[in-house]
């Protein structure tokens, strides 16, 4: 796996984040705005974490310590585009879940039926569906709903 230092996010990286997830899929086709990913992004609610390689950000992960039934809710999980591909996903993935373990069982998150890429990814992780959200977001697309057990 690549080499990268995840750390909380800066003021400086919050908006790094954000215009990344307003210019990123499936934010695009689900029409989130730079204004609501700049909300998101300062939100109190969540945690922000960047992963940096060579001291640079490459990836962002967003989460709500608390966020379904109490347990830990992946908001979203962003790797810059000339860095896909190279373990950065996985990395902040598996930082989340060593963040939580020792607090939580179970780790959840949704992802959109049609970024069948990011899907592939969580269930490489151990991800499995456990629910679907029908025509939720856009008419004829799902939002579809993911656990890990952390015990």
């Amino acid at each position: 796996m690549i080499n990268v230092t995840i750390l909380p996010a800066t003021e400086e990286e919050k908006s790094w984040t954000a215009v990344l997830l307003a210019g990123s899929e499936p934010w695009l086709t689900l029409g989130t705005t730079l204004e609501q990913c700049n909300k998101v992004c300062r939100d109190a609610e969540y945690l922000l974490f960047i992963a940096h390689e060579d001291g640079l950000p490459r990836g962002a992960i967003i989460i709500h310590p608390r966020g379904l039934a109490g347990s830990p809710y992946i908001k979203s999980v962003v790797v810059d585009a000339d860095h896909r591909d190279r373990g950065i996903g996985s990395a902040l993935l598996e930082f989340t879940e060593n963040h939580f373990r020792e607090i939580s069982k179970h780790l959840f998150l949704c992802v959109s039926s049609f970024n069948t890429r990011a899907k592939k990814l969580y269930e490489k992780r151990g991800f499995t569906q456990v629910g679907e959200f029908q025509d939720y977001i856009i008419k004829g697309e799902s939002e579809l709903l993911m656990h890990k057990s952390l015990g």
